[in-house]
């Protein structure tokens, strides 16, 4: 087994046997704060730990030539564990890569319709990460804040923009995120303040496009405050 495989402090890596094809089993791990495997990276680790030793004994009692591999990629909640893997050479030389991943049940339509479960229910969706600085000028909140460049009012501006922008997105798009800094004390005007999006669609062309609109929402909000925006998208 080899720890901190490529250059990941968290990935590791198991291969069995010698020569022949190489197939890869990807076990996925990651959690989200306050909810835990909201993707079921519990189960797609251990069903990848499964498989691969399956295969492995399989291969040992068969005396099949070739080779199979338990990858762990972690930072799946937004990390891009396996882009990192990617870029480091992981998946070179395989020619087939493996994983399980649990799906919900999509309702029936009409009664007489019947829900589909299972890996037929699956979809996967593009996916960008934008993470937002708005750079204003601080000054005291109560004696002269006629002198600030507000960069909490920027957040809060392009908040409401994306809001506006979401009557005009198709059902397949999603936009979401969070704020990571809203300043530093209340009696402060604040000059440094942060956003972290993820735009989501059925093909990287839509989600090209969805950036360029949501980008034009922080923009948007920083001319209206006297404010700077820097996007730094990821992918």
């Amino acid at each position: 087994m080899k720890r901190h495989a490529y250059g990941l402090e968290t990935s590791f890596e198991v291969e069995h046997g010698h020569g022949g094809s190489l197939v890869v089993f990807n076990a996925e791990y990651d959690a989200l704060p306050g909810i835990g495997h909201a993707c079921g990276h519990n189960l797609i680790a251990t069903s990848s730990i499964a498989a691969f030793i399956a295969t492995a004994e399989a291969m040992r009692d068969s005396g099949i030539e070739g080779r199979v591999r338990l990858l762990g990629t972690p930072a799946e909640e937004g990390g891009g564990g396996k882009i990192r893997l990617i870029r480091a050479g992981a998946y070179r030389g395989v020619d087939a890569c493996l994983m399980g991943h649990p799906m919900g049940c999509i309702p029936a339509k009409g009664d007489g319709g019947k829900a589909i479960d299972g890996v037929s229910a699956g979809k996967s969706n593009a996916r960008r990460q934008v993470k937002v600085t708005f750079k204003g000028k601080n000054a005291h909140a109560g004696l002269n804040p006629w002198e600030g460049k507000n960069a909490l009012d920027a957040i809060v501006a392009s908040y409401v923009n994306i809001s506006l922008l979401r009557q005009q997105l198709p059902p397949t798009a999603r936009v979401h995120g969070v704020v990571r800094q809203g300043g530093a004390e209340p009696n402060i005007i604040p000059d440094s303040t942060s956003l972290e999006y993820f735009v989501r669609d059925t093909t990287s062309d839509k989600v090209q496009d969805l950036s360029n609109k949501v980008e034009a929402c922080f923009n948007a909000g920083a001319l209206a405050t006297g404010c700077q925006a820097e996007c730094a998208w990821q992918l």
